[in-house]
Order: C-alpha cells, then sequence, then structure tokens
C-alpha cells in the first residue's frame, strides 16, 4: 500500500500564489507517474498536471503557463506551484501516483479556494 499526504492548500485572493505537496510513503517503488488532479463543485475531477520519472510534464489547457509540477525522488514528493490564481481555479486538488504495472493511488484532497 502507498499513503499519500497532501499539504499546502488554503484560501488566496485572484492573483495569488499557492503551493501543494504531495509526499508518498509505504510501497513506493516502481511509481512512474506523480500528478495532480482536480475537483470542483458539480464538476467532474480533472487531471491538472503530471509528471513522469523521466521529467516528461503534461498540463491542462486552463492552467499552462500559470502552474508547474515537479518532484523530488529522493524525497517521493511532488509539487504543484500555482500562480496567477483565478477564481475558476477553486477546487479540491488531489495528488496520484501511478505505481506498475498501472495501480492508482489517491490523496485525502486539499482545498484550495481563490476569492476576494
Amino acid at each position: 500500500q502507498v499513503q499519500l499526504v497532501e499539504s499546502g492548500g488554503g484560501l488566496v485572493q485572484p492573483g495569488g500564489s499557492l503551493r501543494l505537496s504531495c509526499t508518498a510513503s509505504g510501497s513506493i517503488f516502481n511509481i512512474y507517474v506523480m500528478g495532480w488532479y482536480r475537483q470542483a463543485p458539480g464538476k467532474q475531477r480533472e487531471l491538472v498536471a503530471r509528471i513522469t520519472n523521466d521529467g516528461s510534464t503534461n498540463y491542462a489547457d486552463s492552467v499552462k503557463g500559470r502552474f508547474a509540477i515537479s518532484r523530488d525522488n529522493a524525497k517521493v514528493t511532488v509539487y504543484l506551484q500555482m500562480n496567477s490564481l483565478k477564481t475558476e481555479d477553486t477546487a479540491v486538488y488531489y495528488c496520484k501516483i501511478r505505481r506498475a504495472p498501472a495501480i492508482d493511488y489517491w490523496g485525502q484532497g486539499t482545498q484550495v479556494t481563490v476569492s476576494s
């Protein structure tokens, strides 16, 4: 089993920044993708960004140029730097990792609220 602990959510004004962190523990071998998803009220969960072992990244179009994903393999931690936040970024953000062969683990979620 893998346990994921997220932190860094909170309330921020439009235009502000937040940094989310997610640290994995337990059976943390053969992890090859780490990512962030989000779910706003009444909407489906969607991919925000993900990063593979070789550093390749993918972003949702809505966050390109504003968010940056990174990972520290030694700490088994993935980060999401969120800049120029908009009200539409308000959601619960979930960390997800994929471990070989194709097993997914989810964090408990952290609330991000962008409001003036």
